[in-house]
């Protein structure tokens, strides 16, 4: 393991669990100062020695107040915030209900830009800091029955985007993290009304070969590089190049994965226009 020769301070929300967890033992394990945030009031068993926790909920503007209030407190600001807390929610657009969106939206998209309005104003005091959104493949490639969760995660693509050319004068970098399916907690947090298509994206994520172990030390590495769209992963670096290069291959392999699951939950399609 590489340390940083300036250790840095570093905020990561959903840090109790999944790749959060990961991220916050990989950012401690390379010497930086990190304060995990979660749900939970009281700090997980996992948390690495030398780690803060916080309760934070990243859907109340007064958690995000007090995050602020206890970095400026403690360390007298931040270097680098991770926007890591997310759910997920598969649905077909028939099928999944409206709270379901209401819900997926609110942590997902709002929970990101919440932190990114709470930490700007003071990067931008600072004239550094450094903002890491997680997103996930589905945020550039957009599969079959997972409305939803695709849309959210490209919004939080697209802001993350928008906000690397608005803050770049004010020496503040931004990085998004995409990456495809790998085994972690998420699988737990899937919550919807398609049960059918939720078995389906449960067997992708725990099948993966890749563990948010993995994914963390590949995220940390390109956060130190400055990098801004991180694709961790084979699959997601494969799945982004075929939509560019290759469109036609690409909208068969979705229509395709669309025909198999019509076959899985049944149901009846009519016939395509050519």
């Amino acid at each position: 393991m590489t340390t940083s020769s300036t250790p840095r301070t570093v905020l990561v929300t959903g840090g109790a669990s999944g790749l959060g967890a990961a991220l916050v033992a990989e950012f401690s394990a390379r010497g930086d100062r990190v304060l995990a945030t979660d749900l939970a009031e009281e700090a997980p068993a996992n948390l690495p020695a030398g780690a803060d926790y916080l309760r934070l909920d990243v859907t109340s503007d007064d958690d995000w107040a007090g995050a602020l209030a206890w970095v400026e407190e403690h360390w007298g600001g931040l270097d680098v915030l991770v926007n890591n807390a997310g759910v997920a929610a598969g649905g077909r657009i028939d099928v999944l209900g409206m709270d379901d969106w209401r819900w997926i939206t609110e942590i997902n998209l709002f929970g990101v830009v919440r932190g990114c309005r709470t930490f700007t104003p003071l990067f931008k005091r600072r004239g550094s800091g450094h903002i890491v959104n997680t997103a996930s493949a589905a945020g550039l490639i957009h599969p079959p029955a997972m409305g939803s969760y695709n849309a959210t995660k490209a919004a939080v693509v697209a802001l993350s985007e928008t906000l690397l050319h608005e803050l770049h004068p004010f020496g503040v970098r931004v990085s998004v993290v995409c990456p495809s399916f790998f085994r972690t907690n998420l699988a737990s947090s899937l919550r919807g009304s398609d049960p059918e298509v939720e078995k389906s994206a449960v067997k992708l994520i725990n099948g993966s070969r890749l563990g948010a172990e993995d994914i963390a030390a590949r995220v940390v590495r390109a956060v130190d590089r400055g990098t801004h769209l991180i694709l961790p992963d084979a699959q997601a670096k494969s799945a982004f190049w075929a939509k560019r290069l290759a469109r036609p291959l690409y909208d068969r392999t979705m229509r395709a994965v669309a025909g198999q699951m019509l076959r899985h939950v049944g149901g009846s399609a009519a016939k395509e226009k050519v």
